[in-house]
């Protein structure tokens, strides 16, 4: 159905297209010189040292289990309420996820205590995930993993820009993935980027994007280099140009974009508060963050309740959504046996609510007055 108010809103004009196009009629479309322009675009914007585009956010999350020597046998802590992805990249280098438990429905993020109650002699890492670009308890999750010699992968998707103590997202752990799909804060349809602090890092994140050649083909087609080695095992998780092109001229636009959603979530924040059965995460946040999405979270609900209050949110014309099925839910990870009470809690009721900058504070009245009206309807 057509929504009067989408979930979120794709902010393209004449700019991406333009970029798109002088970069075909320059004759070099596959990964080259505006990829370069976009990684150096990453490393002044996050200040930090390295980073690596590649074609999604999910092969940035391989890369960077891959880069922390993660392999068969070895556990990596990780959330449940994520995408797929944050745990299916442990996966691919023969690791084990193990899942963590949220705080809870004010912080849906993954829980310190759970992670240091998880551990093993086979734990190895911790993928964190910083839920609407709000930033994980990171003081409590770095102090654990250097009392246990843990790497730290920060899938920073959501938080493009987002800061902790004054410090971007991103820069904190031993590497970060952000994402390009096309519904992010920064899209270009598909596309990621791998960054981090450490050199050794980056220059195998370097080989492994493109065959473990020594060489790239732009290196070889402006005459730079003439024949490559290949020096390990590596896969093909090049961008190509035109997407880096169009993600520059997105980077260009991040900062007012995100300046904007600060005041859609402040007229949330203040609608929202006192609202009855309604939590929203991190009201107290005084982070400067991303707001890649606005999570409410209704207290003593059903699944069937949640529901139906989407149902009714929808018939008046608003999108939502659910942020996110719970991971250990799915048949795939079922076997592991993992017993949430808080991620499973907020999955069965948690809603999505329209974020983006175009969304007028007329219209956020008009999804609160309506988010209200089903939950009186509903709950009675």
């Amino acid at each position: 159905m057509a929504y009067n108010i989408p979930l979120f809103n794709l902010n393209f004009d004449e700019r991406e297209a333009q970029a798109a196009y002088d970069t075909i009629k320059s004759g070099w479309i596959s990964t080259g010189p505006k990829n370069a322009e976009l990684e150096k675009m990453f490393i002044d914007m996050w200040k930090v040292k390295y980073a690596v585009s590649m074609s999604n956010c999910t092969d940035a999350l391989h890369v960077c289990c891959m880069v922390c020597g993660f392999g068969p046998g070895d556990e990596v802590i990780c959330p449940s309420l994520t995408f797929a992805a944050s745990c299916n990249c442990i996966r691919y280098v023969g690791a084990t996820p193990v899942f963590a438990d949220i705080v809870g429905p004010d912080h849906i993020n993954i829980d310190p205590k759970d992670i240091e109650r998880k551990i093993t002699p086979k734990t190895k890492g911790i993928i964190v995930v910083h839920m609407a670009g709000f930033p994980c308890q990171m003081d409590e999750i770095m102090e654990i993993a250097k009392k246990h010699n843990l790497k730290v992968i920060e899938d920073a998707c959501h938080g493009p820009l987002s800061e902790y103590k004054g410090v971007k997202l991103g820069t904190i752990g031993d590497c970060a993935a952000y994402s390009f799909f096309s519904n992010k804060n920064i899209s270009t349809g598909e596309g990621g980027m791998f960054i981090t602090n450490n050199e050794e890092m980056a220059s195998k994140a370097r080989l492994i994007r493109s065959h473990g050649m020594s060489t790239m083909s732009y290196q070889r087609a402006s005459g730079h280099a003439t024949e490559y080695d290949i020096t390990c095992l590596g896969y093909n998780f090049r961008m190509d140009d035109i997407r880096a092109a169009i993600a520059i001229e997105q980077l260009k636009k991040l900062p007012k974009d995100l300046e904007t959603r600060l005041a859609v979530r402040a007229r949330y924040v203040e609608r929202l508060a006192g609202m009855e059965r309604v939590a929203v995460p991190f009201a107290d946040n005084t982070e400067f963050v991303s707001n890649y999405i606005f999570p409410v979270v209704i207290l003593n609900s059903t699944k069937e309740q949640r529901d139906a209050l989407r149902d009714f949110m929808h018939a008046e014309g608003i999108q939502t959504s659910v942020h996110y099925p719970a991971a250990h839910k799915f048949s795939t990870y079922r076997e592991l046996g993992a017993v949430l009470p808080q991620t499973e809690y907020v999955t069965e009721n948690e809603v999505t609510l329209p974020m983006y900058a175009a969304l007028t504070l007329e219209q956020v009245d008009f999804i609160c007055d309506t988010l209200e009206c089903g939950i009186k309807e509903i709950y009675g």
